[in-house]
């Protein structure tokens, strides 16, 4: 390994035989993400405190060997994938509840805590947490802070940088900082806002404290079905428009409801051109009075049926066909590439019919589902990995809806992250000054350049030291 065995011996020694993996077997569990880019580790360690990552980096930083801190590895632009090989850093033990607050509500966990584990844990209690990403059954919160990750529910709680309090994290020569805590806000900089989103290649995140909500008096989801997706698009408008803000507006055209309703039998028509799932939370006064007057709206753009959710059995359904979208996929195509463009409410209906275009011109399937409140785009580009070109293809055709969205005035990513995937059109949003700027300010917290290499910023700009171990690879 071009790691070399003096280095994994001093690497596993540090965690204990048992939390490192060297065999190639268990490395090429590690190469992936969900997205569509691979790159093999030569060692995955498993720290169990906050003192083994400070080791392990100060180490690595001594030798320049890189390092990716990974979660669940459920991330879709690549941000978890060992591009310069190295080390893998799976923070999956440091999965507890550290300190549960409810006077002043607030959550300490660690960073391999499961997202969906939070809620649970605060049910009986009256609370949740709000940011709810699809995979967050798997997804950990660390992973949620590096890529600032969202969900169905950011139209009114906002992403996960809304609900960080503070963070402990440690940089790469394997100090341990602590940015905000129990308290929020402190004088300054805020360190923890430049961190959260930052995938990694600033500092690895040790521990979070978390702001948790009251749960909602009552909660009401509606399904309402269209003919047409610009009927549906325009009711999101019209929604809006009158004041209304659910705390959900999910959209899925006809190609992915059938996906999902085959899968899941969520209850979804399979004649549709799309549905909107709109969900309400809130006092029981308030929502009596939004919501006919959402299903008024609805009716007026067009939808064809509107249904309530007789109950939290038949809400938790209709919500299951949503977050299982990703993998209801695998019945119907081998291999699948997400995109994560945000435009303008008002550019969604121009978008969509620009993504079918590129759809037509590259001969692919493309299926969307979004979050229609925000404009956060998720087309899906369906296609096979094993015909010639197929991958090449969809890579070409994600690219050109990107740059449709940042040319009607959004951006390259909502909630997904830049990674690997994005890097080199960071540039259709920074100038080559800003991105200099935000260079240097890596090579200050990370002057090896270990930490997460050719991610968030073009490749060429933190890859080239590492040329030699990717030429490996």
């Amino acid at each position: 390994m071009a790691l070399g065995n003096a280095h994994c011996v001093a690497l596993r020694r540090m965690v204990g035989d048992e939390a490192a993996l060297t065999a190639e077997s268990d490395l090429g569990l590690y190469e992936y993400d969900g997205g569509v880019d691979r790159a093999r580790p030569e060692i995955v360690l498993f720290p169990a405190s906050a003192e083994q990552v400070s080791e392990i980096l100060a180490y690595c930083t001594r030798h320049e060997i890189p390092v990716v801190a990974r979660g669940a590895g459920t991330g879709l632009s690549g941000g978890a994938i060992p591009r310069a090989g190295g080390v893998v850093l799976s923070l999956v033990r440091m999965n507890r509840i550290l300190e549960m607050n409810l006077d002043d509500e607030y959550l300490k966990v660690q960073p391999g805590v499961v997202n969906l584990d939070l809620s649970i844990a605060l049910a009986p209690h009256g609370y949740f947490y709000a940011p709810d990403p699809s995979s967050q059954r798997a997804c950990t919160v660390g992973g949620n802070v590096a890529e600032n990750a969202g969900g169905p529910h950011t139209l009114v709680y906002g992403v996960t940088s809304n609900h960080v309090l503070g963070i402990e994290f440690v940089t790469a020569d394997g100090e341990v900082h602590v940015s905000g805590g129990p308290e929020g806000d402190l004088p300054g900089l805020d360190i923890r806002g430049l961190l959260i989103g930052s995938e990694g290649t600033l500092a690895v995140v040790t521990a979070i404290w978390v702001r948790i909500m009251r749960s909602p008096e009552a909660v009401e989801t509606l399904l309402a079905v269209y003919d047409d997706p610009e009927q549906a698009g325009q009711s999101v408008s019209d929604i809006i428009g009158r004041g209304v803000l659910p705390i959900a507006i999910e959209m899925m055209d006809g190609v992915m409801l059938r996906m999902v309703e085959e899968a899941t039998n969520a209850g979804y028509p399979l004649d549709a051109a799309a549905i909107l799932l709109v969900e309400l939370a809130g006092p029981v006064e308030e929502i009596r009075e939004q919501l006919p007057l959402i299903e008024s709206i609805c009716a007026s753009a067009g939808a064809r049926s509107i249904r309530i959710a007789a109950d939290a059995a038949e809400r938790a359904l209709l919500w299951k066909g949503r977050k299982n979208a990703f993998g209801a996929i695998g019945r119907v195509s081998p291999t699948y590439y997400v995109q994560d463009g945000v435009v303008p409410r008002s550019r969604l209906p121009k978008v969509l019919g620009l993504i079918q275009e590129i759809a037509r011109k590259h001969d692919l399937t493309i299926s969307n589902i979004f979050h229609a409140g925000d404009g956060n785009l998720h087309p899906i580009i369906l296609f096979n990995a094993r015909k010639p070109g197929d991958l090449k293809k969809a890579e070409q055709a994600g690219e050109e809806i990107l740059e449709i969205c940042v040319a009607e005035g959004g951006t390259i990513t909502g909630e997904h992250g830049v990674g690997m995937e994005k890097n080199e059109l960071f540039g259709k949003l920074y100038s080559p000054v800003l991105q200099e700027h935000l260079l240097g300010l890596k090579c200050k917290l990370d002057p090896a350049g270990i930490l997460n290499p050719g991610k968030l910023l073009p490749a060429a700009q933190t890859l080239s030291r590492f040329e030699n171990l990717v030429a490996t690879q």
